[in-house]
């Protein structure tokens, strides 16, 4: 009796211990994107157990999720997504978790939304706000408020590291300013895969040439009619680089470049998914920056 009283007491302190270890006790806190993740994992820091469900290097317009994770975002605390149509292969479970009771926070939901300038989305809300890190403020405002009304969160120690992450933002912002305010004013021309620099452009003097898919997704493709516009386009405003993203190959990119009467490099940015550790943009702070220094880099004499 005694023997199976202790085996009992040590199987209790050991299940005790898993759980500790997981995380289980803690808050769950589930966020579709990685660039969300990071930021809310930042804010949250130990209080929070924190599921990104995008891996790294994927895209955000296409990713999928399995019936797990799924479930893991019915039963969270709290459910942080971009919002404004970017992740397509995810409302589904969006909304179905939201008619489960799951708090919620649409980060599109609490920004100034900037629509697109031009293009096939022309007029819609351009849902890729992070590319203007003043913009991301206010969704750390928002993340703060929401966290606060989790039980098991310390309301002061939130309020501390929310602080703490707008003064990097702060910092990131002042550094942008500076490197883009080097660039001069009509080489301030921007080219990429697809729109996605519209918050960008808006907060730091930079005009939008085009882009080679013309929608607002990456699911949309170009037809030859698009490409030799575009490549008119590039060559009338004398853009010296042109951008490709990390989360999808650049074939289309280095296609229209050759096409293009005028000398244009292709330079990869990091724009709507983080890279594994070590890969260069593992963290949204550490993406913006190598961002700036490309364009900077690409863009002056």
């Amino acid at each position: 009796m005694r023997r199976g009283a202790l085996l009992t007491l040590a199987l209790t302190f050991a299940l005790s211990g898993c759980s500790q270890a997981s995380g289980s006790d803690r808050p769950q806190v589930v966020v579709t994107t990685n660039i969300l993740g990071d930021v809310v994992e930042q804010v949250l820091g130990d209080q929070a157990e924190v599921t990104t469900l995008m891996q790294p290097n994927a895209d955000p317009h296409s990713f999928e999720i399995s019936a797990r994770q799924a479930a893991e975002m019915d039963r969270a605390d709290l459910v942080v997504s971009n919002g404004l149509g970017l992740e397509e292969g995810l409302q589904q479970h969006l909304d179905r978790a939201a008619e489960a009771g799951a708090p919620t926070l649409v980060a599109g939901d609490v920004i100034e939304v900037v629509p697109y300038a031009s293009g096939e989305a022309a007029g819609a809300p351009d849902p890729h706000f992070w590319t203007d890190p003043a913009t991301m403020t206010a969704v750390v405002d928002a993340l703060e408020s929401s966290a606060a009304e989790i039980d098991g969160i310390d309301s002061e120690k939130l309020a501390a590291s929310a602080e703490a992450y707008r003064a990097e933002l702060a910092a990131l912002d002042a550094e942008m300013t500076e490197a883009f305010a080097a660039i001069p004013a009509q080489r301030r021309a921007l080219v990429t895969n697809h729109h996605v620099f519209g918050y960008l452009a808006e907060r730091f003097g930079f005009r939008l040439i085009g882009a080679v898919i013309p929608g607002g997704t990456t699911l949309a493709a170009p037809s030859a009619a698009d490409l030799r516009d575009l490549s008119s386009a590039i060559e009338q405003a004398a853009v010296p680089t042109i951008f490709a993203e990390s989360s999808q190959p650049d074939r289309l990119v280095q296609v229209l470049a050759s096409e293009a009467k005028v000398q244009v490099d292709v330079v990869e940015l990091f724009t709507e998914s983080l890279t594994a550790p070590g890969e260069g943009a593992d963290s949204y702070l550490q993406m913006m920056r190598a961002n700036t220094q490309r364009i900077a880099d690409g863009l002056n004499p």
